[in-house]
């Protein structure tokens, strides 16, 4: 059984602090909070994280996403009538920001997002994006578990 290292909170409240503020600035951004959810799912799966997954998945039906939709965020490509544009190209933005190291983001993706979002609304989702990323790799590298 995985135990947890530590308690991030615990050990470095200035850094807590800090990826909290990304996530108040995300907050007051105007993103739609389903959409910075999606992009919180994505993440989350890509990098394998079990805990973000749990929570933002429990978060996500309490809030009225539907099952059909949360069931198939990871093949969103494959699946035109449950995704608008404006998710599908958020989606593609996060899977390359997340995976930037296999070539950055692509300028077909660039222009998709370009469609969709307004310069700031780009600004806050590649914040979004960078926070759960950040998240990730704390509760990966922590051995957080899901609750229960």
């Amino acid at each position: 059984m995985t135990v947890s290292r530590m308690s991030f909170a615990g050990a470095f409240p200035e850094g807590l602090g800090a990826v909290l503020g990304l996530e108040k600035a995300v907050g007051a951004s105007g993103l739609e909070s389903g959409l910075v959810t999606l992009v919180k799912l994505r993440a989350s799966q890509l990098n394998g994280c079990a805990y973000c997954l749990d929570m933002h998945l429990r978060e996500a039906r309490e809030a009225g996403e539907s099952n059909a939709r949360l069931d198939v965020v990871g093949a969103w490509r494959e699946i035109d009538s449950r995704f608008t544009a404006r998710e599908r190209a958020a989606l593609a933005l996060t899977e390359q920001v997340t995976h930037v190291s296999q070539g950055g983001v692509t300028d077909d993706v660039w222009t998709q997002v370009e469609a969709e979002f307004s310069e700031h609304e780009i600004g806050a989702l590649l914040t979004a994006i960078s926070a759960i990323n950040v998240w990730n790799r704390i509760a990966i590298t922590t051995h957080q578990q899901p609750e229960g």
